[in-house]
């Protein structure tokens, strides 16, 4: 039998069992040891692939069509969490963009989450703020297949590996801060860095902040503002009301103006 490694793990455990691997792709790719099979030629063998918890895309496939007889090695299954509350809780911090960043590690996981959000009937907002108002890190590109069906754009380390994963997030998170009423401004998840400070800023001021950054320096008319005001309802007094607590959280007023008669914005001063 002819043993191949997909990665440094499967290796160890192999070397463990007092058996060797013929061979491991420097890629630790899938990719490429359906390649190496395909090069070697695989018509009138048996080949068994050991399957991580769901099916390989076109991988069994590829091989089958070359002529191999594919045994499919399921070791374990997933199953959806007994106690969906901390499942929900990530779910409701998505919809309320208080995160600057989701990880995922495996692609069942991210699966999941959206066929838990899709059963709570939040499916459309999730995926509005994972496309557009946080950093999605995936470990790898398998993990980040579900997300990216769904267009869902992604980031992933070079080496497949949760430090590599972690140096990513420390990478990219920080972004470019604004340049507003002379000031440096950063908008996280639930807070904003002003000049490198901290500043906590309420739900409703958030929203309102991220809805003028989308066009920073542009006006902002009352009633978009009011749609991405967090329950609102209709009376426009609410954005007054918010945008009066967000420059107090902020402590420097000046960085959203009012534009009489038509809406704010924020003062952007283009480099």
């Amino acid at each position: 039998v002819e043993l191949l490694a997909r990665g440094p793990k499967v290796k160890g455990a192999v070397r463990a069992a007092g058996l060797n691997e013929s061979w491991s792709p420097a890629s630790e790719s899938m990719a490429e040891v359906l390649d190496r099979l395909l090069e070697e030629g695989v018509d009138g063998r048996r080949v068994a692939v050991q399957l991580h918890g769901e099916p390989l895309p076109g991988f069994c496939e590829a091989l089958r069509a070359a002529g191999a007889e594919v045994v499919g090695v399921p070791v374990y299954r997933w199953l959806p969490p007994e106690d969906t509350a901390p499942l929900d809780r990530l779910i409701d911090a998505v919809v309320g963009r208080v995160l600057d960043a989701v990880t995922f590690t495996s692609a069942p996981a991210a699966a999941s989450l959206l066929d838990r959000a899709k059963t709570r009937g939040v499916y459309d907002e999730v995926l509005g703020a994972l496309r557009h108002d946080m950093l999605v890190a995936c470990v790898g590109p398998v993990t980040a297949l579900p997300l990216q069906a769904v267009e869902v754009p992604t980031v992933q380390p070079e080496r497949y590996r949760l430090g590599p994963l972690v140096q990513l997030l420390c990478a990219e998170l920080p972004g470019r801060p604004l340049p507003v009423a002379g000031r440096q401004l950063e908008i996280r998840g639930h807070a904003v860095v002003l000049d490198g400070e901290v500043r906590p800023v309420p739900p409703a001021g958030m929203s309102l902040l991220r809805a003028l950054a989308r066009r920073p320096g542009w006006v902002v008319p009352r009633a978009e503002l009011l749609r991405a005001l967090p329950g609102a309802g209709r009376d426009e007094h609410a954005v007054e009301t918010a945008i009066a607590r967000l420059r107090a959280a902020l402590g420097a007023p000046r960085l959203v103006q009012t534009v009489v008669k038509r809406g704010y914005r924020l003062a952007h001063e283009p480099e």
